[in-house]
C-alpha cells in the first residue's frame, strides 16, 4: 500500500507541474499577443459566443456578441482592457461604479467590457493598442475619450455625447487637394502636411496622434495649422513632393517644403511644431554669450553677423538655417562689440568649435562672406564641412548629425570632459590628432567606450583587456579592427595605413558555421554569405529572419516544406539567416523588417530580387522562383 500511495503522490506531482507549464505558457502566448509578437491565426478566439454575459454590472463584449447588441443603440460606454494589466485591474472598481450610474440616467446608458486579448478581431477593428482603451459608441460609431478616469469625467462626457442634439466636433486636421493645396501652403507661414493611404496600418495608428496635436496646436497663438493629403487619390501631389512611402510628413514654410523628422504621437508633433515656428536662428546680444559657447560648448558654433534683420544676407542665412535647424543650432547678431570679437564684419558667418575641441593642427574658426549671389546651398554647405573639428566627440546623441561620413576611425576609451578628468581625456585624443591631420580623407572621433559597448562587441574587442581600441567603420557593408595592443600615435598611423592599402580582413559577426548544412533549408551566417548567397553558379532565396519573430516562426512549415520541394535541384539554395546574430555583408540586402526574402539570381547578385506581395505560400514562392531562376530545370511550362 506504501508502493501504491507513493505513486500516487509522484503522478499527483507530475500533474500539478505539467498543469504549471501550461498555464505559464498560456499566459506568454497571451502577453505575445498583446505585444504583437506572435502573429499566429486567433485560434482561441470564441467566435461563435454570442451570449451576452454581465460582471458586477457591466456587460461583457465578444467578438460574437457586439454586433448584435449594438443595433439599434444610440450611445454605449465600452472599455477594451487586459487581464494582466495593472492600470485596467486599478480601473475596474471605478469602472464597475460608472456602470451603475449610467444604468440609473434617464435612459439607461449599457456600459460594457471588452477582453482584447480574447476578442482580438474586435479589438483590431476599433484599432486598440493600449490598455485601458475607452471609446464612447454613438451610434455604432466611436468616439475616443482621452479625459481623467474617474467616475465624473466619464459619466459627464457620455452624458454629453448621449444628448440628442450632440455633433462631433469637425477634425481640426485641414484636408487638401490639387484645388486648394497651393494656396493654403503659400499663404502659411508654418503648415504640417500628412500625406496618407486609407489601407496604411500606419497612417491608421498616427491618425488620431496627428487629430489630437491638429486641436492644441489650433488653440495656440498664433495657430499653427495640420493638414492631410490622400496620396492615393491626389496622385499629383505626391508625386510632385516625392512621396514615395506612407505616412510621409512635410513641413512647408510660405510654400517652401522641408522633411519632417520629429515624434508621431500627439504631444511630441505639439513640441515640435512649436519649436519649428520659432525663427531658426536665436539673436545673441552680448560678448558673454558667445564666450561662454565657445568655453563650455560641446558642438559647432554658429554665429552670423549682420547689420540688421532687414539685410539681404540675414535673409540667405536664415533660409539656409531653417531646413538644417535640427542639426545645428544657429545664432544671429546685429551687435557691433559682438562682430569685433568674432572679428567678422556685417555679412558673414562664423563658425567655430568649442575650445576643448581645438588644436594646433585647425583654425581656429572659419568664415564665410554672404553677398546677394551666394545660393542657400553654398551656406548649407560651408555649415556641414566645418561641423566637425580634426577629431571631435562621437556620441550617440550626434552620431547620425555629424558622424555618417564613411570612412570613420573611431578611437574607443573613457571619455570624459569634466574638469578632473579633462586631461587625461585630451591625453588620448592629442595622440590621434597626430594621426588625424595626415589622413584629411578619413573622418576621426573619439566615443566612449560604455557609449559603444554594442559597436565594441561586433568589432571583436569588447573584452580586450586594452584601454583603448580602436576600430574603422569603411561603409554599411565592412568594418575593421585594430588587433589589441597599447596604444600610440604610431600604432594607430599603422593600422590606418594598413587599412588604406587595402591589406586589413573585415570583421564580420557570424555564428558558428553549421558543421552538417546539408538539409533541404541552408544555414547561412555572417562568414558563410559570399560563399552561399553571393555564388555566382547557383540561384539563391534566402530568407532573414528573427528568432522572436512571429511571422517568421509562422514561415518555418512552409519555408521547409518549399526546401523539400527543390531539393533535387543542383543550382537551386533555399537558404535562411538569422539577421539578428549575423552581418549581413551586402548592402543590396538591405533588412528593414522580418522576414526579408531576397532572391539573388546567378548572373546578377548585386541586384537581388524581393520577394514581396505573395502569400508565404509554397505554392506563392513557386511562382516566384518560376518566374525569376535562371538556374530552375523543372520550370513549368504553363508559366
Amino acid at each position: 500500500m506504501k508502493k501504491v500511495a507513493l505513486l500516487l503522490l509522484v503522478l499527483l506531482g507530475v500533474a500539478h507541474f505539467a498543469t504549471l507549464g501550461r498555464c505559464e505558457d498560456d499566459v506568454a502566448e497571451e502577453k505575445d499577443a498583446a505585444d504583437g509578437e506572435d502573429d499566429s491565426d486567433d485560434e482561441y478566439e470564441e467566435d461563435d459566443d454570442t451570449e451576452l454575459k454581465e460582471e458586477n454590472g457591466v456587460l461583457v463584449f465578444t467578438n460574437g456578441n457586439y454586433d448584435t447588441f449594438m443595433e439599434g443603440k444610440d450611445t454605449v460606454l465600452v472599455e477594451f482592457y487586459a487581464p494582466w494589466c495593472g492600470h485596467c485591474k486599478q480601473f475596474a472598481p471605478e469602472y464597475e461604479k460608472i456602470a451603475q450610474t449610467l444604468k440609473e440616467n434617464d435612459p439607461p446608458i449599457p456600459v460594457a467590457k471588452v477582453d482584447a486579448t480574447v476578442a482580438t478581431t474586435l479589438a483590431s477593428r476599433f484599432e486598440v493598442s493600449g490598455y485601458p482603451t475607452i471609446k464612447i459608441m454613438k451610434n455604432g460609431e466611436p468616439v475616443d475619450y482621452d479625459g481623467a478616469r474617474t467616475e465624473k469625467a466619464i459619466v459627464a462626457r457620455v452624458k454629453e455625447v448621449a444628448h440628442p442634439d450632440w455633433k462631433p466636433p469637425p477634425d481640426a486636421t485641414l484636408v487638401l487637394t490639387k484645388e486648394n493645396f497651393d494656396e493654403t501652403v503659400n499663404n502659411a507661414e508654418i503648415i504640417l502636411v500628412e500625406f496618407y493611404a486609407p489601407w496604411c496600418g500606419h497612417c491608421k495608428s498616427l491618425a488620431p496622434e496627428y487629430e489630437k496635436a491638429a486641436k492644441e496646436l489650433s488653440q495656440r497663438s498664433p495657430p499653427i495649422p495640420l493638414a492631410k493629403v490622400d496620396g492615393t487619390i491626389e496622385n499629383e501631389l505626391a508625386t510632385r513632393f516625392g512621396v514615395t512611402g506612407y505616412p510621409t510628413i512635410k513641413i512647408f514654410r510660405k510654400g517652401k517644403v522641408f522633411d519632417y523628422n520629429g515624434p508621431r504621437e500627439h504631444r511630441g508633433i505639439v513640441t515640435h511644431m512649436e519649436d519649428q515656428s520659432g525663427p531658426p536662428s536665436i539673436q545673441i546680444q552680448a560678448v558673454k554669450q558667445v564666450q561662454e559657447l565657445i568655453k563650455e560648448g560641446d558642438d559647432a558654433v554658429i554665429v552670423g553677423v549682420f547689420s540688421s534683420d532687414q539685410d539681404a544676407a540675414y535673409g540667405i542665412y536664415s533660409e539656409a538655417c531653417n531646413s538644417l535647424r535640427e542639426d545645428f543650432n544657429f545664432r544671429h547678431t546685429f551687435n557691433s562689440e559682438v562682430a569685433k570679437m568674432l572679428k567678422a564684419s556685417p555679412g558673414q558667418i562664423v563658425l567655430a568649435q568649442p575650445e576643448k575641441f581645438g588644436s594646433k593642427y585647425e583654425p581656429a574658426s572659419h568664415t564665410l562672406a554672404v553677398k546677394d549671389s551666394t545660393l542657400v546651398s553654398e551656406v548649407q554647405e560651408f555649415f556641414k564641412k566645418h561641423a566637425i573639428p580634426l577629431v571631435g566627440h562621437r556620441k550617440p546623441s550626434n552620431d547620425a548629425k555629424r558622424y555618417t561620413k564613411r570612412p570613420l576611425v573611431v578611437v574607443y576609451y573613457g571619455i570624459d570632459f569634466s574638469f578632473d578628468y579633462r586631461k587625461a581625456t585630451q591625453f588620448w585624443r592629442a595622440k590621434v590628432l597626430e594621426v588625424a591631420k595626415d589622413f584629411p580623407e578619413y573622418t576621426f572621433a573619439i566615443g566612449d567606450e560604455e557609449d559603444y559597448a554594442e559597436e565594441l562587441k561586433g568589432l571583436g574587442l569588447s573584452d580586450s583587456g586594452e584601454e583603448v581600441n580602436v576600430g574603422i567603420l569603411a561603409n554599411e557593408e565592412k568594418k575593421f579592427a585594430m588587433e589589441p595592443e597599447e596604444f600610440d600615435a604610431d600604432v594607430l598611423r599603422e593600422f590606418v595605413l594598413a587599412f588604406k592599402k587595402g591589406k586589413l580582413k573585415p570583421i564580420i559577426k557570424s555564428q558558428p558555421v553549421p558543421k552538417n548544412n546539408k538539409g533541404p533549408v541552408k544555414i547561412v551566417v555572417g562568414k558563410t554569405f559570399e560563399e552561399i548567397v553571393m555564388d555566382k553558379e547557383k540561384d539563391v532565396l534566402i530568407e532573414f529572419y528573427a528568432p522572436w519573430c512571429g511571422h517568421c516562426k509562422k514561415l518555418d512549415p512552409v519555408y521547409l516544406a518549399l526546401g523539400k520541394k527543390y531539393k533535387g535541384e543542383k543550382n537551386l539554395v533555399i537558404a535562411k539567416m538569422d539577421a539578428t546574430a549575423n552581418d549581413v555583408p551586402n548592402k543590396s540586402y538591405k533588412t528593414e523588417g522580418f522576414p526579408t526574402i531576397y532572391f539573388a539570381p546567378s548572373n546578377s547578385k548585386q541586384n537581388p530580387i524581393k520577394f514581396e506581395g505573395g502569400d508565404r505560400t509554397v505554392e506563392d514562392f513557386s511562382k516566384f522562383l518560376e518566374e525569376h531562376s535562371t538556374k530552375l530545370s523543372q520550370k513549368k511550362e504553363e508559366l
